[in-house]
């Protein structure tokens, strides 16, 4: 009788398997004309993606050199994670629905304008996610 559980075991493991897809999406983003004022990028995704998060790539083009004290931050519904540099990858919003969308979210610390006034050129995220099937 052990044989035939370990079997039942392997078929229920076997039908169960995580399936690896992705989604992208981009779009322009706002201008940083006042230090201490966050700007968003408009929601990013199309919310027809099911499954879990595993790693998101980032990159985003400023019209001109990048303002001293800016601060990026991808945010999903419930979490946000700091960017460091323009792209790369991050793993901080992990274990998330893959179909929250995503906006970056733009500061400059401090007080005043930011000049030379500079806009956000291009938003892009690619989301790697698994499913269960």
């Amino acid at each position: 009788m052990r044989g035939g559980w370990l079997l039942t075991g392997w078929l229920l493991s076997a039908s169960a398997a995580a399936v690896s897809q992705s989604w992208s999406d981009s779009s322009i983003g706002p201008a940083l004309s006042l230090r201490g004022v966050a700007a968003s990028s408009p929601a990013l995704g199309d919310g027809a993606a099911r499954g879990t998060v595993t790693l998101v790539y980032w990159q985003y083009r400023l019209s001109g050199p990048m303002p001293a004290g800016l601060q990026v931050r991808l945010c999903a519904d419930t979490r946000c994670v700091l960017l460091e540099g323009a792209n790369g990858a991050t793993r901080g919003l992990s274990n998330l629905p893959a179909d929250e969308p995503l906006r970056f979210i733009y500061q400059v610390e401090g007080k005043g304008r930011v000049f030379p006034l500079t806009r956000v050129i291009s938003n892009q995220v690619t989301v790697n996610y698994r499913t269960v099937r």
